[in-house]
């Protein structure tokens, strides 16, 4: 197979890469492509409007999908794992995606970031399937929705609306809930997987700083008051209510300030 010469060839060979073992691999060339300087800075090939996918895990509706329970059990467990390996694969195709169909109209720092961030969700997604083997499953044992592709459908016509929903709502929304799963997985004595959680926190707190960045430095370029934009974008693009308790200091430390959130859904912050 010719290697991908360009920034968008490199995106379009992450998403249409359907088994998780090339996908990880395509993920990891390209981020290695684009810093040995081996990819042109060009758009030449247009981005799936969704990415492949492997047979299996069977991806249900959200309001089919079985209840996981709160992870006290080994059985909860794999169930929290297994969920969080399905969004850490698709999250590669999100950041890969926000690159190739978006990037020429940034400069090439935007590249950079996303195919930075698209890297590590592929380690995130690595560790996660190899702590679910460890545990007797992997990753395609249990059902799972495609939410975060919705998302990104939803969002496709335009960067802004994409950086509001995914990264400053959806990836964000991980700051807020992890470190309590932490603390279960911790209480439960499966402190592998409570590493391999906290090692994936820290890095998404740079996740989200990169998209808040991003966002910003588009509403400034447009000439638009970001916070209130974000609002605006958030009630016509986003389905769903933004709840509290919101994990402040994550939040603040990714660049994310309160001003986006105050009287959103009331206020909380832990």
């Amino acid at each position: 197979m010719t290697p991908p010469r360009t920034v968008a060839q490199a995106a379009a060979s992450v998403l249409l890469a359907g088994d998780p073992r090339d996908k990880i691999r395509a993920a990891r060339r390209a981020a290695r492509a684009w810093r040995a300087g081996a990819l042109a800075f060009a758009f030449d090939v247009e981005m799936p409007d969704r990415p492949a996918r492997p047979d299996r895990p069977e991806l249900l509706p959200a309001s089919r999908m079985p209840k996981r329970g709160r992870g006290g059990s080994e059985r909860g467990r794999i169930a929290m794992l297994h969920a969080l390996a399905h969004i850490e694969f698709g999250a590669i195709d999100l950041a890969f995606d926000m690159a190739g169909r978006f990037g020429a109209a940034f400069p090439p720092d935007f590249v950079a970031d996303w195919f930075s961030v698209g890297a590590d969700e592929a380690m995130h997604f690595a560790l996660l399937d190899r702590r679910l083997k460890a545990l007797g499953s992997g990753y395609g044992a249990l059902p799972a929705h495609d939410g975060l592709w919705d998302a990104a459908a939803a969002t496709a016509a335009d960067p802004l609306p994409r950086l509001a929903v995914v990264p400053m709502v959806l990836e964000a929304r991980g700051l807020d809930v992890t470190p309590a799963t932490v603390a279960r997985f911790e209480a439960a004595g499966d402190a592998r997987s409570a590493a391999i959680l906290n090692r994936i926190y820290r890095d998404e707190i740079r996740h989200v700083s990169v998209g808040t960045r991003w966002f910003e430095s588009a509403c400034e370029s447009r000439r638009i008051e970001p916070v209130s934009e974000w609002k605006r974008l958030i009630g016509t693009y986003f389905r769903g209510a933004i709840k509290p308790p919101f994990n402040g200091s994550a939040r603040d430390e990714a660049g994310l300030s309160r001003d986006y959130y105050a009287g959103v859904d009331g206020e909380g912050y832990v």
